[in-house]
């Protein structure tokens, strides 16, 4: 059984830093394209950043040079570790095994001061 475990959200002020995390089970992780996810009320879900299984990287505009996705696949984790946050990334965020339909349960974002 696939599993996507979340943490590390919380609030913090504007120009913050967050460090996601999302533990998978139940899949070959080593093998797996992993992206992060948000959604804020009244808007739709939307890619924030996602990694290959041989470490490629790609991130939406509204992160780029603000987020670092990365894994350990020692750990069959992924992380998204936020910088200079917005009160705009208010958001609850989800990791997702890519081209599955395996999600996480999410972790909320609040940035605000």
């Amino acid at each position: 059984q696939v599993q996507l475990v979340e943490s590390g959200g919380g609030l913090v002020q504007p120009g913050g830093s967050l460090r996601l995390s999302c533990v998978a089970s139940g899949l070959f992780f080593r093998l797996a394209e992993m992206a992060w996810y948000r959604q804020a009320p009244g808007n739709e879900r939307e890619l924030v950043a996602s990694i290959t299984r041989l470490g490629t990287t790609n991130y939406a505009d509204f992160v780029k040079g603000r987020c670092t996705i990365s894994r350990d696949n020692a750990k069959s984790t992924v992380y998204l570790q936020m910088n200079s946050l917005k009160p705009e990334d208010t958001a609850v965020y989800y990791c997702k095994w890519s081209d599955s339909g395996y999600w996480g349960q999410g972790t909320q974002v609040t940035v605000s001061s």
